[in-house]
């Protein structure tokens, strides 16, 4: 018998960044999360979870009129009933996605789960957390994820994006931590040097309240 899952939350919602970006969207929650990222913006996930089996998940989501399906947290691989789960919800005609801090192994994932994998720059202090052989793991369908916190972080992941290139791997998303580099100067930023990577804005907290739960 599996292990339980701990969740945070089910909810159904847009989803706010990256390809599917503003698609309808099923998100299920983890608890836990082994980083602490100094602009982490949900925090609550750290201890908050209810034990939940993997057939009560499917039940949860199965009433939501939408077979898009992201596993976030926290951080959702630290729990072992992560992976099972992901390929059960492909088994049930789900298309998956998986949001990761990028500092556990991705390689044991469905390859049928679209990953959107971090890479911390040194604004969140959780720059040497970084798994780099993940950047070895990824296929054309994941996405790689840069919170860029002010222009220090800004060289950092463009040094990386050029030196690894990155884009050739996958998508690469610059995403800038809410109410801390102005969305105006990543963009100009980005067309100075011509870097081949996409802006993303998390368009959930312009349409709710930018600290809510559930959206």
């Amino acid at each position: 018998m599996r292990k339980p899952l701990s969740v945070n939350e089910i909810f159904f919602s847009l989803q706010g960044e990256g390809d599917r970006m503003g698609w309808p969207c099923i998100f299920i929650r983890l608890a836990f999360c082994n980083l602490r990222c100094a602009w982490c913006d949900s925090e609550y996930t750290f201890y908050e979870g209810r034990e939940m089996s993997e057939d009560q998940v499917l039940d949860a989501i199965s009433g939501f009129p939408c077979k898009l399906v992201e596993l976030t947290g926290g951080e959702p691989l630290m729990q072992e009933g992560a992976l099972p789960l992901m390929t059960r919800l492909c088994d049930e005609g789900y298309e998956v996605m998986l949001e990761t801090s990028g500092s556990l192994d991705i390689a044991p994932v469905d390859p049928r789960v679209r990953r959107i994998v971090d890479v911390k720059c040194p604004g969140s202090g959780m720059v040497s957390r970084n798994r780099m052989d993940n950047l070895n793991a990824l296929r054309d369908t994941d996405e790689l994820k840069f919170v860029i916190q002010d222009r220090m972080d800004y060289e950092w992941a463009k040094e990386l994006v050029m030196r690894e290139a990155l884009t050739e791997k996958c998508p690469v998303l610059f995403s800038p931590v809410w109410d801390a580099v102005p969305f105006q100067d990543l963009a100009e930023w980005i067309l100075d040097d011509g870097l081949p990577v996409r802006m993303q804005l998390q368009i959930h907290k312009f349409i709710w309240d930018p600290h809510a739960r559930g959206v």
